[in-house]
């Protein structure tokens, strides 16, 4: 296979994953309005380098983990308990602007920035480090027990 061959194959491999990161995103998603704690689940990861190569992998195989809880009033995220992996970041900066929530941080020389639809739940995350960035699309659901839309 040449060159051309071998892009035009990656190419097409990478708008079907695309394609489906979307179409599961909009089944997995689910509104967020009025809530304070969410659990998201990140769905794709594309890693790139100051090379200039990037690779589409597993969130999980980035060291992303598979849930990740958002707990806005205590401005923090974590894995969950059943994880074991007992991880928690401080949210630097948050900040609802119409229906978008916006999460910033900066941890262990990371820097990390969300944007999270309130109205369909999804996610688009990035944390770039020196030499390196990670771009994530994801889905996020209310936590059982929180606040939820049209809860009193």
């Amino acid at each position: 296979m040449n060159t051309t061959e071998r892009w035009i194959c990656k190419t097409a491999a990478a708008l079907l994953t695309m394609a489906l990161v979307f179409s599961a995103q909009a089944l997995w998603a689910d509104d967020l309005t009025g809530s304070s704690e969410f659990l998201c689940v990140p769905v794709q990861a594309t890693l790139c380098t100051e090379d200039g190569e990037c690779a589409v992998e597993l969130p999980w195989k980035v060291n992303i983990p598979q849930f990740i809880e958002v707990d806005l009033e205590a401005r923090r995220l974590s894995t969950t308990a059943a994880s074991g992996e007992n991880r928690t970041t401080p949210i630097e900066h948050l900040s609802r602007d119409g229906e978008t929530i916006i999460i910033h941080g900066f941890e262990m020389g990371r820097a990390f920035s969300w944007v999270i639809d309130e109205g369909t739940g999804r996610v688009t995350a990035a944390m770039v480090t020196d030499g390196m960035a990670i771009a994530v699309f994801g889905a996020c659901t209310p936590m059982v027990g929180a606040t939820q839309p049209g809860a009193k």
